[in-house]
C-alpha cells in the first residue's frame, strides 16, 4: 500500500499505544504462571500476535476481549509437553525468536522457529555458543529454520553485551524456572541495559527474584514459580517518539498514557528533544509538545537504538548539525535503519552523510515533497510521516502497510489529528 500525505499541521490529543517491549514482557510471565493472569491495556500489532501464538503453542491459552481502554488477556498459564515436533513462526519479530527461544527449551518440546523478511538474517550465535556448552541439539544452516531439543539447565551462562539485550531477557525468563541456581554475565559492556531493567522488573512483579551483581551480571535462584494477578502495560515512548516529532514540527499535541516513572530507555525521547530546544512539558492531560526551533546535538543510540529513525528525521529538518553515534546495532534491525534514513531523508533534500556507527545530519528549516520508501519496516514509515508538516510538497511513502508490525491503527490516529493521507493499492 501506498499512501500520500499532503503537509500541514498536526494537532490534537492521542493514548499512545501500549509499549510493545512491555507487552511482549507480562504476556510472557502471565504465560508462565500457572493459572489464571489478566493482562490488560494491550495494543495489538503482528509482534505481539507471533508471541502470543507462541505461547499458545507451547500450552498457554489466551482469550481476548476488546474495550475503548485496549486489548485485556486472559491467560491460564503454564508451559507443557506437546506431541511431536512443534513448528513456531515468529513473524518479522526478533524480541518474540529471541525471548521465547529458551522458554521452548524449559517446555521440554522440541521446536523448529521460522520467521519471515530479514529475520533469518538477524544474529543468533551468542544461543548456539550456549547450546554448544550446555550440551543442547539445534540444527541451521545459519538463520532459520532453528531446530532447538533439549533442557534449559542451571548454571554458569556468558553473553556479550554488544549485540542485543534480547539474548539476556530470554534467559531470564527462563532460567528462574531451571533445575539450580544460574549465573548469567555479560562478556562486553552491556548495551541497551534499559531493556534489561525493564525485564528484571517485569520478572519482580510476577514474583520472580533476579539479584542483579555489578553491571551485566545477574544471579538466578532456580526453580521459581510465576505468581498470577491482574497486570496492566504501560503507553510506548518508542511511538510516542513519532508524535513529538511531528509536533515539533508543526502542531500541538497531547499525548496521555506515559507515566513519568516508566523505566522504558526510551523515555529518553523527550529529554534529547528539549536538549535540541523543543518545547515538551507534562501536564494533566498527558505530555504536550508543540511547535519550535530546534537545533542539532549528538545524540548516543547505545542505550536506545529504535529512538534513531524518528531522531534522524527531526535532526534533518532541525538547525544546524546533529551526530548520531554508536548506533551500528541499528544496520541489525527490520532493515539497515541507518542507511534507509540516509537514502530516503537524502530523496527529500536533506545533507546526511553515513558512517559505519552512525550519521552526521546537516538540517534544513524545511525539505521538499517526494516519493520514499518504508524498507518494509515500521519505524521507517512512521518516522518519514512525522515530520511532514516541515515538507513544501506531498509526501508518497511506498510500503506504508509496514506499520501493521507495531502500530496498525498509526495511519487513523494521523487522519485524526488532522493529517491529509490518501492511500492506494490496499
Amino acid at each position: 500500500m501506498n499512501i500520500t500525505i499532503t503537509p500541514g499541521p498536526l494537532s490534537g490529543s492521542l493514548r499512545v499505544p501500549s509499549s510493545k517491549s512491555m507487552t511482549h514482557r507480562e504476556i510472557i510471565a502471565a504465560a508462565l504462571a500457572k493459572g489464571q493472569t489478566e493482562v490488560t491495556g494491550i495494543s495489538w500489532s503482528q509482534d505481539i500476535e507471533a508471541t502470543c501464538r507462541i505461547l499458545t503453542l507451547l500450552g498457554a491459552s489466551m482469550k481476548k476481549s476488546e474495550s475503548p481502554e485496549g486489548i485485556t488477556l486472559h491467560i491460564e498459564g503454564g508451559l507443557r509437553k506437546q506431541t511431536g515436533l512443534l513448528t513456531a513462526d515468529a513473524g518479522e519479530s526478533g524480541s518474540t525468536l529471541r525471548f521465547l527461544i529458551p522458554l521452548a527449551l524449559i517446555s521440554g518440546n522440541p521446536v523448529v522457529f521460522t520467521g519471515h523478511g530479514r529475520l533469518s538474517e538477524r544474529p543468533l550465535t551468542p544461543y548456539y555458543r550456549i547450546f554448544e556448552e550446555k550440551g543442547i541439539s539445534y540444527t541451521t544452516e545459519g538463520g532459520l529454520p532453528l531446530k532447538v531439543e533439549g533442557k534449559l539447565p542451571g548454571g554458569h551462562y556468558e553473553l556479550p553485551g554488544n549485540v542485543s539485550s534480547q539474548f539476556f531477557t530470554g534467559l531470564l525468563f527462563a532460567l528462574p524456572l531451571a533445575d539450580g541456581d544460574s549465573l548469567l554475565v555479560s562478556t562486553t559492556p552491556l548495551e541497551s541495559k534499559s531493556y534489561v531493567d525493564m525485564t528484571v522488573d517485569t520478572l519482580a512483579r510476577h514474583g520472580i527474584t533476579i539479584h542483579t551483581r555489578g553491571e551485566g551480571s545477574y544471579e538466578i535462584p532456580g526453580g521459581q514459580s510465576y505468581k498470577t494477578g491482574s497486570f496492566a502495560v504501560e503507553g510506548d515512548y518508542s511511538q510516542a517518539a513519532f508524535w513529538l516529532t511531528a509536533a515539533l514540527s508543526g502542531g500541538h499535541i497531547t499525548l496521555a498514557g506515559l507515566p513519568d516513572t516508566s523505566l522504558q530507555g526510551d523515555k529518553a525521547i523527550v529529554s534529547l528533544y528539549r536538549e535540541m530546544g523543543g518545547f515538551i512539558e507534562k501536564g494533566p492531560k498527558g505530555l504536550t509538545a508543540e511547535t519550535g526551533r530546534l537545533h542539532g546535538i549528538t545524540m548516543d543510540a547505545e542505550n536506545v537504538p529504535d529512538l534513531v529513525p524518528a531522531f534522524a528525521a527531526m535532526a534533518a529538518v532541525s538547525e544546524g548539525t546533529t551526530e548520531i553515534i554508536h548506533a551500528g546495532r541499528v544496520r541489525l534491525k527490520e532493515c539497515d535503519r541507518l542507511h534507509a534514513m540516509a537514502v530516503e531523508l537524502a530523496k527529500l533534500g536533506a545533507r546526511i552523510t553515513e558512517k559505519p556507527e552512525g550519521l552526521v545530519i546537516h538540517g534544513r528549516p524545511s525539505l521538499s515533497g517526494g516519493t520514499v520508501s518504508s524498507w518494509n519496516d515500521h519505524r521507517i514509515a512512521m518516522a518519514l510521516a512525522s515530520i511532514t508538516p516541515k515538507l513544501t510538497g506531498p509526501l508518497t511513502i511506498e510500503g506504508a502497510e509496514s506499520v501493521r508490525k507495531s502500530y496498525p491503527r498509526f495511519w487513523d490516529d494521523f487522519r485524526k489529528l488532522g493529517g491529509n493521507i490518501s492511500a492506494a493499492g490496499g
